[in-house]
């Protein structure tokens, strides 16, 4: 099964199968804008232009500004998905390790559409791999199921209630959402806020309340809240890399 696309480009004057970065950022599911992403992770880890990978502009859909993709070597997709130290990352490292044997051991480059041996073969492993996929499909149902009604529930949580729905502690959902785009303290400012991209998308919302202070003022008090869709989502990226773990 395809998980992310493998094409071939030049890379330090020779074809070298390598995938898209931005279509590895989206299915590692990175909270992190892609360009900055891709940036930071180049510099940190030191990956070579001609070497690990090469930049290239597309042409964007609606004729807008081209966008700056990056074509990378297999070793530099499975050193990003390792870095990232979650179950999608773990997944996409097994998959690059198996597209790299398949294409070692040329499994696919030979196939003859005329031999019935080879036809058959190929047929019994798609109806395996069918099998699994329907097993799965079938083990993840009730988890699936369970999501669902998360996010279809009313009201929000503010993060410490959310971190004992998802049975963990709060500073280390505090600290995920901080590290992954999701919350951010102005400078000067005592309290979280959530980022405009979440409250757009409906993972988080804002809360304000007036709270009358012991010397009779008012005062007015913003608190970010996770939303049963965000608490779904977040059952989606953090589970699996807790268990992971």
């Amino acid at each position: 099964m395809e998980l992310i696309t493998l094409t071939t480009a030049q890379i330090g004057g020779e074809n070298t199968n390598c995938v898209n970065a931005r279509e590895l950022h989206a299915f590692l599911e990175i909270g992190t804008a892609f360009k900055d992403w891709i940036a930071r992770r180049i510099t940190e880890y030191e990956f070579k232009d001609g070497q690990d990978f090469c930049s290239f502009l597309s042409e964007t859909p609606n004729g807008g500004r081209p966008a700056k993709e990056y074509a990378i070597t297999l070793d530099m997709a499975k050193e990003l998905s390792m870095v990232e130290r979650n179950a999608k990352g773990k997944e996409a490292r097994q998959y690059f390790i198996e597209c790299e044997k398949r294409v070692k051991s040329g499994e696919g480059a030979r196939i003859d559409v005329r031999d019935p041996s080879q036809l058959t073969s190929i047929a019994i492993q798609l109806i395996e791999v069918n099998k699994e996929l329907e097993d799965k499909v079938e083990a993840m149902t009730p988890q699936v199921e369970a999501y669902e009604r998360i996010a279809n529930a009313d009201g929000s949580l503010c993060i410490t209630d959310a971190a004992k729905s998802l049975q963990m502690r709060p500073k280390d959902l505090f600290a995920y959402l901080s590290a992954h785009s999701w919350i951010y303290k102005r400078p000067g400012c005592g309290h979280w806020l959530g980022y405009q991209t979440k409250t757009t998308q409906g993972l988080l919302e804002h809360k304000v309340e007036t709270v009358l202070l012991a010397s009779g003022d008012e005062r007015i008090r913003e608190q970010v809240r996770v939303t049963p869709k965000g608490l779904s989502k977040l059952a989606r990226l953090i589970k699996p890399a807790l268990e992971a773990a």
